[in-house]
């Protein structure tokens, strides 16, 4: 059974852990994070506790706030880690692994890692609830969007301690 959790309690989770997530992600990816992140990139208030999901959901179909909504590599958002780290970020939630660089990096900043399923777009986008563009409307589907999940299955991959699903 996946231990229930928020953004406000989900830095907790212990490395390997089946979770079930309810509350609010923020989806971000290259794009946005770069112009985000840049000299001009605007307000980053939102970034102070939350959870920056790796994705870019698809538009959505009738009746659903997205269509699919699953991860994107999280190794490519790696260079942006940091700096969101340090501008409050609680975690990331994407798909893949990290190497002990960012793991170290999760412990000094007390945040973590949740890993999303690859191929699983249908089922997140039938666990958000409501979605909203916060910025970068002209960006598509990767605009920054805030999504209220309920009940997303997620796991574990990098605990706040640095404890690591994906060393050998």
């Amino acid at each position: 059974m996946n231990r229930a959790v928020t953004a406000e309690n989900a830095a907790r989770a212990l490395c390997g852990e089946a979770l079930s997530f309810t509350g609010r992600l923020y989806a971000a990816r290259d794009a946005a994070l770069k112009r985000l992140l840049g000299p001009d990139g605007g307000s980053a208030a939102f970034i102070e506790g939350a959870f920056i999901y790796f994705a870019g959901p698809a538009g959505a179909p009738p009746g659903f706030p997205v269509g699919a909504a699953g991860p994107t590599t999280s190794g490519r958002m790696e260079r942006y880690l940091e700096r969101l780290l340090a501008l409050g970020a609680a975690g990331f939630v994407g798909k893949g692994g990290f190497g002990r660089g960012v793991a170290e990096l999760l412990a000094r900043y007390g945040g973590c890692y949740l890993c999303a399923v690859g191929g699983a777009g249908a089922l997140y986008a039938k666990r958000v609830r409501k979605a909203e563009v916060v910025a970068y409307p002209e960006l598509g589907c990767e605009a920054i969007r805030a999504l209220d999940v309920e009940n997303m299955p997620l796991i574990c991959g990098i605990d706040s301690s640095g404890k690591s699903i994906f060393d050998r």
